[in-house]
């Protein structure tokens, strides 16, 4: 099963890149960048009744498809939780010690560069993201050279950052909270609660709750996509009377291309669009962009390799036997490629609040996700060879 997750994580990875590559384009060709603007900008509207919904594109595939992107995020949670790797304890201390240096350090770069500006201050958490289809994208590159458990390894850091970023936008980037869709989605988790005890295995009776729960976040002032992740928690792992049988790892299975395939690069290409005549000295200069470089490429690293060392050293964790320090290390680089969950922290921080003015994150993103990619990638290769 890691083999194929894996196989389809690189694939994601290297759409990501192209994606990237084409929104760049876009943004910067004069026949196309009016275009672009004005389809990420295209006003989109669902109306039922009284209820309206009235977003531009960009926002209804930052709140809208990325709760699908979220939802197949907690359905790998869950099921790691109950039967993957955080199921044992002694396999998770090693990248939860690096998932927690990956996450703290990079934030504290960030906010030595912005402790004056509590508008800026607002993207702590920007840097604190790994994208991991990206990150295994780029070890795809290097082929058989690089172990399967240094994949392993970055594969449950990865997870448990997920965690974190769920937290962190649960805690820190929510807007002014309504009380009566507050109410709503609250009854559409008791209503879920009650199928899983009742052990309901019709997945679009989830579904169809989840798009109401959805619908409730959103206007709740809590953040729509967390939605997903909490009906991810409630689709049943086991039937009891068919054991071999699991609703949530097929839904899983049946997720994972159209959201790695698609709604990921659809996101990246939406996101990465950044105008590069519109960038001065000062925007390279500015707090937000050099806290993000810095905390990608510097606090990443450092925190990831570091945190784990410690793990090591205080006896509470052991280095996997196929792999050594250097290419930990080497792993350790490639978690500074932030990018979409970056990308979508930093919207949230800025866009979605109007704040997007002072910087364009997205520079910063850029730069610190490249420089740990390139450098990340030759560095393994390096590593390989001296084996």
């Amino acid at each position: 099963m890691i083999n194929e997750f894996l196989k389809k994580e690189s694939a994601s990875g290297i759409l990501l890149m192209i994606a990237t590559a084409l929104a760049m384009i876009a943004a910067n060709t004069p026949f196309a960048a009016q275009w672009y603007n004005q389809l990420i900008d295209l006003p989109v509207m669902f109306q039922v009744g009284d209820l309206i919904i009235n977003k531009p594109l960009l926002l209804w595939i930052n709140d809208g498809l990325m709760a699908v992107f979220f939802f197949l995020v907690g359905l790998e949670l869950k099921r790691e939780i109950l039967e993957g790797e955080l199921s044992e304890p002694q396999k998770i201390i090693l990248p939860a010690a690096g998932a927690v240096g990956g996450m703290l350090v990079p934030a504290l770069f960030y906010v030595y560069f912005t402790w004056d500006n509590p508008v800026a201050l607002a993207g702590w958490a920007i840097p604190a993201a790994t994208d991991i289809a990206f990150a295994l994208g780029i070890l795809a590159l290097l082929g058989s050279r690089v172990p399967v458990s240094l994949k392993v390894f970055l594969v449950t850091l990865a997870i448990i950052d997920d965690i974190g970023a769920i937290a962190i936008i649960a805690l820190f980037y929510t807007e002014n909270i309504s009380q009566g869709p507050l109410i709503v989605a609250a009854v559409c988790l008791a209503i879920l609660t009650f199928l899983n005890l009742r052990n309901v295995q019709s997945v679009p009776s989830y579904i169809l709750l989840g798009a109401v729960l959805w619908v409730a976040m959103l206007k709740s002032g809590v953040h729509a996509t967390l939605a997903g992740v909490m009906l991810a928690f409630f689709i049943p792992m086991r039937d009891p009377d068919q054991p071999e049988k699991s609703a949530l790892k097929d839904l899983e299975h049946n997720l994972h291309p159209s959201v790695s395939l698609v709604i990921l690069p659809v996101f990246a290409f939406a996101n990465a669009g950044i105008d590069l005549f519109s960038i001065s000295i000062e925007s390279l200069y500015h707090p937000v962009t050099l806290g993000i470089i810095l905390g990608l490429f510097v606090g990443k690293q450092l925190g990831v390799f570091v945190f784990a060392k410690l793990a090591v050293m205080l006896g509470w964790a052991k280095l996997p036997e196929d792999i050594n320090w250097k290419q930990l290390y080497g792993c350790a680089i490639l978690c500074g490629v932030g990018f979409t969950m970056s990308l979508f922290i930093g919207s949230l921080a800025f866009e979605e609040t109007g704040n997007n003015q002072i910087a364009d994150e997205r520079l910063g993103i850029l730069m610190g996700s490249l420089a740990s990619a390139v450098f990340g990638y030759f560095w393994l290769r390096k590593t390989a060879v001296d084996q």
